[in-house]
Protein backbone atom coordinates (compact mmCIF):
# COMPACT_ATOMS: atom_id res chain seq x y z
CA UNK A 1 0.00 0.00 0.00
CA UNK A 2 2.98 2.26 -0.08
CA UNK A 3 2.31 5.10 -2.56
CA UNK A 4 4.42 4.72 -5.66
CA UNK A 5 7.11 7.28 -6.54
CA UNK A 6 5.15 9.44 -8.83
CA UNK A 7 5.50 9.88 -12.60
CA UNK A 8 8.83 9.41 -14.35
CA UNK A 9 9.72 12.91 -15.42
CA UNK A 10 13.05 14.70 -15.32
CA UNK A 11 12.40 15.79 -11.72
CA UNK A 12 10.68 13.02 -9.75
CA UNK A 13 8.89 14.01 -6.58
CA UNK A 14 6.42 12.47 -4.22
CA UNK A 15 3.08 13.82 -3.19
CA UNK A 16 4.26 14.31 0.39
CA UNK A 17 0.95 15.84 1.50
CA UNK A 18 -0.80 12.66 0.43
CA UNK A 19 1.70 10.58 2.41
CA UNK A 20 1.03 12.81 5.43
CA UNK A 21 -2.73 12.26 5.07
CA UNK A 22 -2.22 8.51 4.95
CA UNK A 23 0.14 8.71 7.92
CA UNK A 24 -2.42 10.66 9.92
CA UNK A 25 -5.03 8.01 9.11
CA UNK A 26 -2.90 5.02 10.12
CA UNK A 27 -1.66 6.59 13.38
CA UNK A 28 -5.18 7.71 14.26
CA UNK A 29 -6.28 4.13 13.62
CA UNK A 30 -3.65 2.83 16.03
CA UNK A 31 -4.51 5.50 18.61
CA UNK A 32 -8.25 4.81 18.45
CA UNK A 33 -7.59 1.13 19.05
CA UNK A 34 -5.37 1.69 22.09
CA UNK A 35 -7.24 4.29 24.14
CA UNK A 36 -9.06 3.03 27.24
CA UNK A 37 -12.61 1.87 26.68
CA UNK A 38 -15.62 2.80 28.86
CA UNK A 39 -14.12 5.85 30.57
CA UNK A 40 -13.90 8.44 27.74
CA UNK A 41 -16.72 10.56 26.24
CA UNK A 42 -18.71 9.12 23.34
CA UNK A 43 -16.98 11.27 20.70
CA UNK A 44 -13.73 9.40 21.41
CA UNK A 45 -15.17 6.17 20.04
CA UNK A 46 -17.18 5.07 17.01
CA UNK A 47 -20.52 6.87 17.08
CA UNK A 48 -22.42 3.57 16.98
CA UNK A 49 -20.39 1.98 19.78
CA UNK A 50 -20.85 4.43 22.67
CA UNK A 51 -19.50 3.93 26.19
CA UNK A 52 -19.71 2.37 28.66
CA UNK A 53 -20.76 -0.96 27.07
CA UNK A 54 -19.56 -0.22 23.52
CA UNK A 55 -22.33 -2.46 22.24
CA UNK A 56 -22.96 -1.86 18.54
CA UNK A 57 -26.21 -0.01 17.84
CA UNK A 58 -26.97 0.57 14.15
CA UNK A 59 -29.75 3.01 15.03
CA UNK A 60 -27.36 5.63 16.40
CA UNK A 61 -26.53 8.33 13.85
CA UNK A 62 -23.51 10.60 14.15
CA UNK A 63 -19.91 11.13 13.17
CA UNK A 64 -16.82 11.10 15.37
CA UNK A 65 -13.16 11.50 14.46
CA UNK A 66 -12.78 7.74 14.88
CA UNK A 67 -15.38 7.18 12.14
CA UNK A 68 -13.34 9.34 9.75
CA UNK A 69 -10.06 7.43 10.09
CA UNK A 70 -10.77 4.59 7.65
CA UNK A 71 -12.26 6.87 4.96
CA UNK A 72 -9.12 9.04 5.15
CA UNK A 73 -7.03 5.97 4.38
CA UNK A 74 -9.34 4.89 1.56
CA UNK A 75 -9.29 8.38 0.07
CA UNK A 76 -5.48 8.44 0.15
CA UNK A 77 -5.46 5.05 -1.58
CA UNK A 78 -7.75 6.37 -4.30
CA UNK A 79 -5.63 9.49 -4.81
CA UNK A 80 -2.47 7.38 -5.13
CA UNK A 81 -3.90 5.25 -7.95
CA UNK A 82 -3.37 7.82 -10.78
CA UNK A 83 0.16 8.49 -9.53
CA UNK A 84 1.12 4.80 -9.45
CA UNK A 85 -0.48 3.75 -12.73
CA UNK A 86 0.60 6.86 -14.65
CA UNK A 87 4.18 6.10 -13.76
CA UNK A 88 3.87 2.68 -15.37
CA UNK A 89 2.12 4.09 -18.41
CA UNK A 90 4.99 6.58 -18.79
CA UNK A 91 7.44 3.67 -18.65
CA UNK A 92 5.70 2.11 -21.64
CA UNK A 93 3.81 -0.68 -19.90
CA UNK A 94 1.07 -2.28 -22.00
CA UNK A 95 -2.50 -2.28 -20.74
CA UNK A 96 -2.39 -6.05 -20.21
CA UNK A 97 0.76 -5.72 -18.12
CA UNK A 98 -0.81 -2.95 -16.02
CA UNK A 99 -3.91 -5.08 -15.44
CA UNK A 100 -1.71 -7.98 -14.31
CA UNK A 101 0.07 -5.57 -11.94
CA UNK A 102 -3.31 -4.46 -10.52
CA UNK A 103 -4.44 -8.05 -9.99
CA UNK A 104 -1.09 -8.94 -8.42
CA UNK A 105 -1.39 -6.05 -5.99
CA UNK A 106 -4.91 -7.13 -5.05
CA UNK A 107 -3.68 -10.69 -4.55
CA UNK A 108 -0.81 -9.53 -2.33
CA UNK A 109 -3.13 -7.45 -0.17
CA UNK A 110 -5.58 -10.34 0.04
CA UNK A 111 -2.80 -12.74 1.02
CA UNK A 112 -1.58 -10.24 3.60
CA UNK A 113 -5.11 -9.97 5.04
CA UNK A 114 -5.46 -13.75 5.37
CA UNK A 115 -1.99 -14.47 6.76
CA UNK A 116 -2.13 -11.57 9.21
CA UNK A 117 -5.48 -12.65 10.65
CA UNK A 118 -4.12 -16.15 11.27
CA UNK A 119 -1.22 -14.63 13.22
CA UNK A 120 -3.25 -12.26 15.41
CA UNK A 121 -2.94 -13.25 19.10
CA UNK A 122 -6.67 -13.32 19.81
CA UNK A 123 -7.29 -15.32 16.64
CA UNK A 124 -4.75 -17.92 17.72
CA UNK A 125 -6.26 -18.12 21.22
CA UNK A 126 -9.23 -16.31 22.75
CA UNK A 127 -7.36 -16.45 26.07
CA UNK A 128 -3.76 -15.75 25.07
CA UNK A 129 -1.02 -17.53 26.97
CA UNK A 130 2.68 -16.65 26.99
CA UNK A 131 3.11 -19.06 24.09
CA UNK A 132 0.41 -17.19 22.15
CA UNK A 133 2.20 -13.89 22.55
CA UNK A 134 5.51 -15.40 21.43
CA UNK A 135 3.83 -16.87 18.35
CA UNK A 136 2.29 -13.46 17.58
CA UNK A 137 5.74 -11.84 17.75
CA UNK A 138 7.15 -14.58 15.53
CA UNK A 139 4.32 -13.76 13.14
CA UNK A 140 5.51 -10.15 12.96
CA UNK A 141 9.01 -11.32 12.04
CA UNK A 142 7.62 -13.62 9.36
CA UNK A 143 5.48 -10.83 7.91
CA UNK A 144 8.62 -8.70 7.74
CA UNK A 145 10.37 -11.45 5.81
CA UNK A 146 7.42 -12.09 3.49
CA UNK A 147 6.59 -8.53 2.52
CA UNK A 148 9.81 -6.66 3.24
CA UNK A 149 11.74 -4.74 0.59
CA UNK A 150 15.40 -5.38 1.19
CA UNK A 151 17.16 -2.48 -0.51
CA UNK A 152 18.98 -1.94 2.79
CA UNK A 153 21.13 -4.93 1.84
CA UNK A 154 22.80 -2.86 -0.86
CA UNK A 155 24.42 -4.98 -3.55
CA UNK A 156 22.91 -8.06 -1.88
CA UNK A 157 19.37 -6.72 -2.21
CA UNK A 158 18.79 -8.83 -5.32
CA UNK A 159 18.70 -11.83 -3.00
CA UNK A 160 15.92 -10.25 -0.93
CA UNK A 161 13.35 -12.28 -2.88
CA UNK A 162 14.73 -15.39 -1.21
CA UNK A 163 13.94 -13.84 2.17
CA UNK A 164 10.40 -13.23 0.93
CA UNK A 165 10.08 -16.86 -0.18
CA UNK A 166 11.57 -18.15 3.07
CA UNK A 167 9.10 -16.01 5.00
CA UNK A 168 6.16 -17.45 3.11
CA UNK A 169 7.36 -21.03 3.61
CA UNK A 170 7.91 -20.47 7.33
CA UNK A 171 4.52 -18.77 7.74
CA UNK A 172 2.74 -21.63 5.96
CA UNK A 173 4.54 -24.13 8.16
CA UNK A 174 3.61 -22.22 11.32
CA UNK A 175 -0.05 -21.65 10.43
CA UNK A 176 -0.48 -25.30 9.43
CA UNK A 177 0.47 -26.31 12.97
CA UNK A 178 -1.92 -23.95 14.70
CA UNK A 179 -5.49 -24.76 15.65
CA UNK A 180 -8.13 -22.05 15.70
CA UNK A 181 -10.90 -23.57 17.75
CA UNK A 182 -10.26 -26.88 16.01
CA UNK A 183 -10.86 -25.51 12.50
CA UNK A 184 -7.31 -24.96 11.30
CA UNK A 185 -6.55 -22.68 8.37
CA UNK A 186 -9.51 -21.02 6.62
CA UNK A 187 -9.49 -18.74 3.60
CA UNK A 188 -12.53 -17.00 5.08
CA UNK A 189 -10.49 -16.01 8.13
CA UNK A 190 -9.04 -12.65 7.09
CA UNK A 191 -8.59 -9.07 8.27
CA UNK A 192 -11.75 -7.29 7.05
CA UNK A 193 -10.12 -3.88 6.65
CA UNK A 194 -7.30 -5.25 4.54
CA UNK A 195 -9.72 -7.31 2.45
CA UNK A 196 -11.67 -4.14 1.67
CA UNK A 197 -8.41 -2.44 0.69
CA UNK A 198 -7.52 -5.38 -1.58
CA UNK A 199 -10.85 -5.07 -3.39
CA UNK A 200 -10.58 -1.30 -3.69
CA UNK A 201 -7.02 -1.54 -4.99
CA UNK A 202 -8.27 -3.74 -7.82
CA UNK A 203 -11.60 -2.16 -8.72
CA UNK A 204 -10.49 1.42 -8.06
CA UNK A 205 -7.45 0.93 -10.30
CA UNK A 206 -9.48 -0.71 -13.08
CA UNK A 207 -12.03 2.09 -12.98
CA UNK A 208 -9.32 4.74 -13.22
CA UNK A 209 -7.66 2.86 -16.07
CA UNK A 210 -10.99 2.78 -17.91
CA UNK A 211 -11.85 6.43 -17.25
CA UNK A 212 -8.45 8.16 -16.98
CA UNK A 213 -9.34 10.42 -19.91
CA UNK A 214 -13.07 10.66 -19.20
CA UNK A 215 -13.96 12.25 -15.88
CA UNK A 216 -17.67 12.41 -16.70
CA UNK A 217 -17.75 8.64 -17.21
CA UNK A 218 -16.07 8.12 -13.85
CA UNK A 219 -18.61 10.35 -12.13
CA UNK A 220 -21.37 8.59 -14.06
CA UNK A 221 -20.30 5.27 -12.56
CA UNK A 222 -21.29 6.66 -9.15
CA UNK A 223 -24.87 6.90 -10.45
CA UNK A 224 -24.83 3.22 -11.41
CA UNK A 225 -23.45 2.35 -7.98
CA UNK A 226 -26.26 4.27 -6.28
CA UNK A 227 -28.82 2.46 -8.47
CA UNK A 228 -27.33 -0.94 -7.62
CA UNK A 229 -27.26 -0.19 -3.90
CA UNK A 230 -30.83 1.05 -3.78
CA UNK A 231 -32.14 -1.84 -5.91
CA UNK A 232 -30.27 -4.36 -3.72
CA UNK A 233 -32.73 -3.52 -0.93
CA UNK A 234 -35.65 -4.76 -3.03
CA UNK A 235 -36.35 -8.38 -4.02
CA UNK A 236 -35.17 -9.11 -7.53
CA UNK A 237 -32.19 -10.15 -9.62
CA UNK A 238 -30.03 -7.24 -8.43
CA UNK A 239 -30.50 -8.23 -4.80
CA UNK A 240 -29.64 -11.83 -5.63
CA UNK A 241 -26.51 -10.70 -7.46
CA UNK A 242 -25.51 -8.21 -4.75
CA UNK A 243 -25.79 -10.81 -1.99
CA UNK A 244 -24.37 -13.75 -3.98
CA UNK A 245 -21.53 -15.61 -2.27
CA UNK A 246 -20.95 -18.50 -4.69
CA UNK A 247 -20.84 -19.33 -8.40
CA UNK A 248 -22.61 -22.58 -9.42
CA UNK A 249 -20.18 -24.74 -11.39
CA UNK A 250 -20.96 -28.34 -12.48
CA UNK A 251 -23.54 -28.74 -9.76
CA UNK A 252 -21.28 -27.38 -7.03
CA UNK A 253 -20.96 -23.91 -5.57
CA UNK A 254 -17.58 -22.25 -5.99
CA UNK A 255 -17.40 -19.87 -3.05
CA UNK A 256 -15.59 -16.60 -3.54
CA UNK A 257 -16.95 -14.49 -0.67
CA UNK A 258 -13.61 -14.85 1.15
CA UNK A 259 -11.99 -12.56 -1.43
CA UNK A 260 -14.81 -10.62 -3.06
CA UNK A 261 -18.29 -9.37 -2.25
CA UNK A 262 -20.35 -6.82 -4.15
CA UNK A 263 -20.89 -5.29 -0.72
CA UNK A 264 -17.33 -3.94 -0.88
CA UNK A 265 -18.19 -1.78 -3.88
CA UNK A 266 -19.82 0.78 -1.60
CA UNK A 267 -16.34 2.06 -0.72
CA UNK A 268 -15.87 3.16 -4.32
CA UNK A 269 -17.89 6.20 -3.23
CA UNK A 270 -14.69 7.26 -1.43
CA UNK A 271 -12.11 5.76 -3.79
CA UNK A 272 -13.52 7.50 -6.89
CA UNK A 273 -13.44 11.01 -5.33
CA UNK A 274 -9.89 10.14 -4.27
CA UNK A 275 -8.88 9.31 -7.86
CA UNK A 276 -10.23 12.69 -9.02
CA UNK A 277 -7.98 14.47 -6.54
CA UNK A 278 -5.14 12.16 -7.58
CA UNK A 279 -5.59 13.31 -11.17
CA UNK A 280 -5.25 16.92 -10.04
CA UNK A 281 -2.06 16.13 -8.12
CA UNK A 282 -0.68 14.27 -11.12
CA UNK A 283 -1.29 17.22 -13.46
CA UNK A 284 0.37 19.57 -11.00
CA UNK A 285 3.42 17.29 -10.77
CA UNK A 286 3.66 17.11 -14.53
CA UNK A 287 3.55 20.90 -14.88
CA UNK A 288 6.20 21.92 -12.41
CA UNK A 289 9.18 20.52 -10.60
CA UNK A 290 9.11 20.61 -6.82
CA UNK A 291 12.21 22.78 -6.51
CA UNK A 292 10.91 25.41 -8.92
CA UNK A 293 7.49 25.51 -7.29
CA UNK A 294 8.79 25.88 -3.77
CA UNK A 295 11.35 28.46 -4.80
CA UNK A 296 8.72 30.53 -6.58
CA UNK A 297 6.37 30.28 -3.64
CA UNK A 298 8.96 31.18 -1.05
CA UNK A 299 9.90 34.30 -2.99
CA UNK A 300 6.25 35.38 -3.12
CA UNK A 301 5.49 34.72 0.53
CA UNK A 302 4.74 38.28 1.48
CA UNK A 303 2.86 38.99 4.66
CA UNK A 304 -0.53 39.22 2.94
CA UNK A 305 0.02 35.99 1.04
CA UNK A 306 1.17 34.20 4.20
CA UNK A 307 -1.83 35.52 6.12
CA UNK A 308 -4.18 34.26 3.41
CA UNK A 309 -2.62 30.82 3.55
CA UNK A 310 -2.90 30.76 7.34
CA UNK A 311 -6.55 31.75 7.08
CA UNK A 312 -7.11 28.90 4.64
CA UNK A 313 -5.60 26.45 7.12
CA UNK A 314 -7.78 27.77 9.92
CA UNK A 315 -10.94 27.68 7.81
CA UNK A 316 -10.27 24.11 6.65
CA UNK A 317 -9.77 22.93 10.21
CA UNK A 318 -12.86 24.85 11.32
CA UNK A 319 -15.03 23.11 8.73
CA UNK A 320 -13.78 19.71 9.88
CA UNK A 321 -14.42 20.58 13.53
CA UNK A 322 -17.91 21.92 12.83
CA UNK A 323 -18.81 18.74 10.95
CA UNK A 324 -17.57 16.43 13.70
CA UNK A 325 -19.22 18.36 16.52
CA UNK A 326 -22.45 19.20 14.72
CA UNK A 327 -23.18 15.82 13.14
CA UNK A 328 -22.35 13.95 16.32
CA UNK A 329 -24.58 16.26 18.37
CA UNK A 330 -27.28 15.89 15.65
CA UNK A 331 -27.50 19.63 14.98
CA UNK A 332 -28.15 18.93 11.34
CA UNK A 333 -29.55 22.13 9.86
CA UNK A 334 -27.30 24.25 12.04
CA UNK A 335 -24.23 22.28 10.90
CA UNK A 336 -25.26 22.62 7.26
CA UNK A 337 -25.79 26.36 7.65
CA UNK A 338 -22.52 27.00 9.49
CA UNK A 339 -20.55 24.80 7.07
CA UNK A 340 -22.05 26.63 4.10
CA UNK A 341 -21.17 29.98 5.69
CA UNK A 342 -17.55 28.95 6.29
CA UNK A 343 -17.30 27.58 2.75
CA UNK A 344 -18.72 30.79 1.32
CA UNK A 345 -16.34 32.97 3.31
CA UNK A 346 -13.39 30.72 2.48
CA UNK A 347 -14.16 31.00 -1.22
CA UNK A 348 -12.71 34.51 -1.17
CA UNK A 349 -9.38 33.04 -0.05
CA UNK A 350 -9.18 30.81 -3.13
CA UNK A 351 -10.69 33.26 -5.60
CA UNK A 352 -7.50 34.54 -7.24
CA UNK A 353 -4.81 31.86 -7.53
CA UNK A 354 -1.33 33.26 -8.14
CA UNK A 355 0.67 30.10 -8.89
CA UNK A 356 0.11 26.56 -10.14
CA UNK A 357 -0.12 25.26 -6.59
CA UNK A 358 -2.66 27.97 -5.70
CA UNK A 359 -4.74 26.77 -8.63
CA UNK A 360 -4.35 23.20 -7.36
CA UNK A 361 -5.66 24.25 -3.94
CA UNK A 362 -8.61 26.00 -5.57
CA UNK A 363 -9.51 22.82 -7.45
CA UNK A 364 -9.19 20.81 -4.24
CA UNK A 365 -11.51 23.24 -2.52
CA UNK A 366 -14.10 23.18 -5.30
CA UNK A 367 -14.31 19.40 -5.13
CA UNK A 368 -14.34 19.52 -1.33
CA UNK A 369 -17.36 21.81 -1.33
CA UNK A 370 -19.08 19.63 -3.92
CA UNK A 371 -18.71 16.41 -1.92
CA UNK A 372 -19.52 18.17 1.38
CA UNK A 373 -22.79 19.66 0.19
CA UNK A 374 -23.75 16.41 -1.50
CA UNK A 375 -23.09 14.56 1.75
CA UNK A 376 -25.03 17.07 3.86
CA UNK A 377 -27.99 16.96 1.47
CA UNK A 378 -27.98 13.15 1.81
CA UNK A 379 -27.78 13.36 5.62
CA UNK A 380 -31.52 12.92 6.41
CA UNK A 381 -31.64 9.91 4.07
CA UNK A 382 -30.95 6.40 5.45
CA UNK A 383 -31.61 7.50 9.02
CA UNK A 384 -28.79 10.03 9.25
CA UNK A 385 -25.06 9.66 8.80
CA UNK A 386 -23.78 6.19 9.79
CA UNK A 387 -20.48 4.39 9.52
CA UNK A 388 -22.11 0.96 9.62
CA UNK A 389 -24.20 0.34 7.67
CA UNK A 390 -22.47 3.17 5.86
CA UNK A 391 -24.59 5.83 4.19
CA UNK A 392 -24.14 8.12 1.20
CA UNK A 393 -23.79 11.01 3.59
CA UNK A 394 -20.91 9.20 5.28
CA UNK A 395 -19.01 8.57 2.05
CA UNK A 396 -19.26 12.11 0.73
CA UNK A 397 -18.79 14.04 3.99
CA UNK A 398 -15.68 12.05 4.89
CA UNK A 399 -14.30 12.53 1.36
CA UNK A 400 -14.72 16.27 1.84
CA UNK A 401 -12.93 16.14 5.19
CA UNK A 402 -10.05 14.26 3.54
CA UNK A 403 -9.76 16.98 0.89
CA UNK A 404 -9.80 19.79 3.45
CA UNK A 405 -7.01 18.10 5.44
CA UNK A 406 -5.06 17.54 2.23
CA UNK A 407 -5.28 21.28 1.56
CA UNK A 408 -3.77 21.96 4.99
CA UNK A 409 -0.91 19.50 4.46
CA UNK A 410 -0.22 20.83 0.95
CA UNK A 411 0.13 24.39 2.24
CA UNK A 412 2.42 23.38 5.11
CA UNK A 413 4.64 21.10 3.01
CA UNK A 414 4.63 22.48 -0.53
CA UNK A 415 4.15 26.22 0.01
CA UNK A 416 5.54 26.99 3.44
CA UNK A 417 8.24 24.37 2.83
CA UNK A 418 7.86 22.94 6.35
CA UNK A 419 8.06 19.29 5.43
CA UNK A 420 10.01 18.57 8.61
CA UNK A 421 6.98 19.54 10.67
CA UNK A 422 5.05 16.62 9.19
CA UNK A 423 7.93 14.24 8.51
CA UNK A 424 6.65 11.88 11.20
CA UNK A 425 3.31 11.53 9.42
CA UNK A 426 4.98 11.25 6.01
CA UNK A 427 7.24 8.41 7.19
CA UNK A 428 4.30 6.45 8.56
CA UNK A 429 2.22 7.19 5.49
CA UNK A 430 4.90 5.72 3.25
CA UNK A 431 5.01 2.51 5.31
CA UNK A 432 1.51 2.11 6.76
CA UNK A 433 1.29 -1.66 7.04
CA UNK A 434 4.10 -1.84 9.58
CA UNK A 435 2.23 0.60 11.82
CA UNK A 436 -1.02 -1.33 11.25
CA UNK A 437 0.50 -4.63 12.41
CA UNK A 438 3.03 -3.50 15.02
CA UNK A 439 0.70 -3.02 17.97
CA UNK A 440 -1.04 -6.40 18.11
CA UNK A 441 1.95 -8.43 16.96
CA UNK A 442 4.89 -6.58 18.50
CA UNK A 443 4.20 -3.96 21.17
CA UNK A 444 1.24 -5.68 22.83
CA UNK A 445 3.03 -9.04 23.24
CA UNK A 446 6.02 -7.25 24.76
CA UNK A 447 3.77 -5.41 27.23
CA UNK A 448 1.97 -8.63 28.14
CA UNK A 449 5.07 -10.77 28.57
CA UNK A 450 6.81 -8.16 30.73
CA UNK A 451 3.72 -7.51 32.86
CA UNK A 452 3.78 -3.79 31.98
CA UNK A 453 0.30 -4.01 30.46
CA UNK A 454 -1.30 -4.87 33.82
CA UNK A 455 0.41 -1.92 35.49
CA UNK A 456 -0.73 0.45 32.72
CA UNK A 457 -4.35 -0.77 32.92
CA UNK A 458 -4.36 -0.29 36.69
CA UNK A 459 -3.07 3.27 36.39
CA UNK A 460 -5.19 4.59 33.51
CA UNK A 461 -8.63 4.66 35.11
CA UNK A 462 -9.36 8.36 34.51
CA UNK A 463 -10.30 9.95 31.16
CA UNK A 464 -7.04 11.90 30.95
CA UNK A 465 -4.94 8.83 31.71
CA UNK A 466 -7.04 6.84 29.22
CA UNK A 467 -5.97 9.23 26.47
CA UNK A 468 -2.36 9.23 27.66
CA UNK A 469 -2.42 5.42 27.43
CA UNK A 470 -3.28 5.68 23.74
CA UNK A 471 -0.51 8.21 23.15
CA UNK A 472 2.06 6.08 25.00
CA UNK A 473 1.10 3.04 22.91
CA UNK A 474 0.97 4.89 19.59
CA UNK A 475 4.23 6.83 19.89
CA UNK A 476 6.68 3.87 19.89
CA UNK A 477 4.83 2.32 16.96
CA UNK A 478 5.11 5.58 15.05
CA UNK A 479 8.82 5.86 15.92
CA UNK A 480 9.51 2.29 14.86
CA UNK A 481 7.66 2.74 11.56
CA UNK A 482 9.48 6.01 10.91
CA UNK A 483 12.82 4.31 11.56
CA UNK A 484 11.96 1.51 9.12
CA UNK A 485 11.01 4.07 6.48
CA UNK A 486 14.26 5.99 6.86
CA UNK A 487 16.17 2.72 6.61
CA UNK A 488 14.14 1.96 3.46
CA UNK A 489 12.62 -1.15 5.02
CA UNK A 490 9.24 -1.02 3.31
CA UNK A 491 6.51 -3.65 3.29
CA UNK A 492 5.46 -4.32 -0.31
CA UNK A 493 1.72 -4.93 -0.42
Amino acid sequence: MTQESNITTTNIKRADALDALRGLAILAMVFSGTIRYKILPAWMYHAQEPPPTHAFNSQIAGLTWVDVVFPLFLFAMGAAIPLALSRRIAQGWSISRIILYILKRGFMLGAFAIILQHLRPFTINNNPTDETWYVAMLGFVLLFLMFGSWSILGRWSKYGVWLNIAGFIAAIALISQLQYGGKGFLLERSDPILMVLANMAVFGSLIWLLTSSNLLLRLGLLGYLIALQLSADTNGWIKELWTASAIPILGNDLKFSWIFQFYYWKYLFIIIPGTIVGDLILKWIQKSSQSQEISANQQSLGSRYSQRLCLIIVSMLMICLVLLVGLQARWIWQTTLVSAAICGASWLLFKQPETEIDYLLKQFYQWGIYWLLLGLFFEPFQGGIHKDPSTYSYYFVTSAIAIFLLIVFTIVIDIFGKKKWLQFLIDNGQNPMIAYVAFANLLWPILQLTGIEDWIIANTTTPVMGVIKGIVYTLPIALFTSLCTRLKLFWKT
